[in-house]
């Protein structure tokens, strides 16, 4: 039987979280809490009486009805966005103004400037979760009112979902730029800790020199069961902007995580899935090592594939609940987890027969976890043995996004009438991570970069290559767009591949965008000629620094 290692002894692993899905003592308990949180949801307070509505609908009827306010006209007139409206529900219920408050308002300025606004007065207060745009939507309004029959109940609801569908996107990036923001803020401290030895930094360049406490914010970043949770779920998850100001109103944030919804399907884990499961041969009786298991859910179907034996390391202490997580599901006697990084254990076995691991960062590169696998193969592999997936590749897109431009980089033109472009030079080399609308491509893809990763050497993940785009139309390329296809290919008779490419089904890779400080103007049929070079930044060596020669002009991304 394969054996646990925990840093802490038996003892300690009887303190750790068991879970809890097959509890039949809390079912009933859990049940009758659902049902008074379902009954209690429904219940809205009206914003000027005592009154218990429904339903966010029946509030606003009876607001109009009892008190002659109409909380659209109020929007409407004031031009109230998001966070607008958020502080207005909260200053009526604050206050306890009279209706009339509301209707006799100057355009400017509002009594709800403050920031205090935008904390919730009442707790779950379905106001605030209720989106302004969509109350102030004609057809929105239509069927919010009144019950509709038949074919015109569904076009109505159709269109309403796709509206909402739309802004659940937009609000799905924003706040995965927000979580970027914090990822950055922990790559930065770790960076202060790297320049503090500068003795030792010139000769940084790979993961495997780095010691354990210069990589604890890497791995930290996975002890999170958040991340595991947007790997996993069929949408993955969003990013922010305004990093900054999503902390601090933190309230705020969670109402707009309650308009999110889930579209994407499990790309990444359902083709790992699909590959084992289609091709038992490949795994019967092997020993399978699994880089980085996170919650052990490939370990499990590698295990389920018919390997004889897994072997699954993590550094994050999230390998705890996937202690868990593989005795809950009596795989115990065939999966062993090793808590650490793969450079400084030893595993159980001289060798092991396959390599599995989820090892792609944005841009492919990004995290440089694919050292770690390299270094797994070269120490452990068995000749004949393969890494999965063994094969992978790098492309490049032109975008002409004029929108995005201006949103991104034409902004600091003039703000409030003010010239802010010095600041592009610090704005354009964020490389962005963010989904690419497919019909503003502009040219046909280029494959830059193959890897083979039962061959590729560690020093191959550092290239300068030459690209040739076609142009298929005739405007101005605003960025260009990287993204990444992923093979399981080798000794497989069912070959699975995925793609995190505009064009397909998105992943919580997305797309990474490199928007050009100045759009350049390019003719239909023409070939734009650049050269791209990739390298790791040699103070962090988890990063990436992107370089494009494009037009004689010259810029360097970060992915940090």
């Amino acid at each position: 039987m394969a054996e646990y290692t925990h840093p802490q002894g038996e003892e300690a692993t009887e303190v750790m979280p068991e879970l809890s899905c097959d509890d039949d003592d809390n079912t009933e308990d859990d049940e009758e809490q659902w049902q008074w949180m379902e009954e209690d949801s429904q219940q809205v307070a009206c914003l000027f009486c005592d009154r218990l509505l429904s339903s966010v609908p029946a509030t606003l009827q009876h607001c109009t009805a009892e008190h002659h306010v109409n909380l659209v006209d109020i929007i409407r007139k004031h031009n109230l966005d998001n966070y607008g409206y958020i502080k207005m529900i909260n200053f009526v219920r604050s206050t306890k103004c009279e209706p009339s408050c509301l209707t006799g308002l100057p355009d400017a300025p509002l009594p709800w400037e403050s920031e205090d606004f935008l904390r919730p007065v009442l707790q779950d207060d379905l106001l605030l979760q209720t989106d302004p745009e969509e109350l102030c939507d004609n057809e929105g309004l239509r069927v919010l009112a009144c019950p509709l029959s038949g074919a015109e109940s569904h076009d109505a609801l159709l269109q309403r979902a796709r509206t909402m569908e739309e802004r659940a996107l937009r609000s799905e990036e924003a706040l995965a730029r927000a979580m970027d923001d914090l990822h950055k803020l922990k790559l930065l401290a770790q960076g202060l800790v790297l320049n503090t030895e500068s003795s030792r930094s010139s000769n940084l360049g790979s993961v495997a020199e780095l010691r354990e406490d210069e990589d604890e914010a890497y791995f930290s970043s996975y002890s999170h069961y958040g991340i595991h949770e947007e790997m996993l779920k069929p949408q993955e998850g969003p990013r922010t902007r305004d990093g900054s100001f999503a902390v601090e109103c933190g309230q705020l944030f969670e109402v707009h995580h309650l308009r999110m919804t889930h579209s994407a399907r499990k790309v990444r884990t359902e083709s790992y899935r699909d590959f084992m499961y289609s091709n038992p041969d490949v795994f019967k009786n092997k020993v399978v090592l699994d880089v980085g298991c996170g919650t052990g859910i490939l370990s499990m179907f590698a295990a389920r594939a018919g390997a004889k034996e897994v072997i699954s390391v993590d550094q994050s202490d999230i390998i705890y609940q996937a202690m868990d997580i593989v005795r809950s599901n009596h795989l115990e006697d065939k999966i062993t987890l090793i808590k650490g990084r793969v450079e400084d254990i030893s595993l159980p076995v001289e060798k092991v027969d396959i390599i599995i691991s989820e090892w792609m960062g944005y841009f492919l590169l990004f995290e440089s976890m694919l050292d770690s696998v390299l270094y797994a193969r070269d120490r452990y592999l068995a000749d004949g043995g393969s890494v999965y997936p063994d094969l992978c590749n790098i492309s490049l897109a032109a975008v002409g996004d004029t929108e995005k431009h201006q949103d991104h980089i034409g902004f600091w033109d003039d703000v409030y009438g003010f010239n802010m472009m010095c600041m592009k030079k610090a704005v354009v080399p964020e490389a962005l991570v963010e989904v690419v609308k497919a019909d503003t491509l502009i040219s046909d893809p280029t494959v830059i970069q193959t890897f083979d990763c039962n061959r590729v050497s560690v020093c191959e993940l550092e290239f300068a290559t030459d690209f040739y785009l076609k142009i298929k139309n005739t405007t101005d390329c605003t960025a260009i767009v990287g993204y990444f296809d992923i093979f399981f290919d080798k000794d497989s008779s069912n070959k699975v591949t995925f793609s995190t490419g505009p064009q397909v089904t998105r992943t919580h890779w997305k797309q990474t965008v490199f928007l050009l400080e100045r759009p350049v103007s390019v003719q239909a049929g023409e070939e734009l000629q650049g050269k791209i070079t990739v390298r790791k930044n040699k103070k962090d060596p988890r990063s990436l620094l992107v370089t494009f020669d494009l037009r004689d002009r010259k810029q360097t991304y970060s992915l940090q």
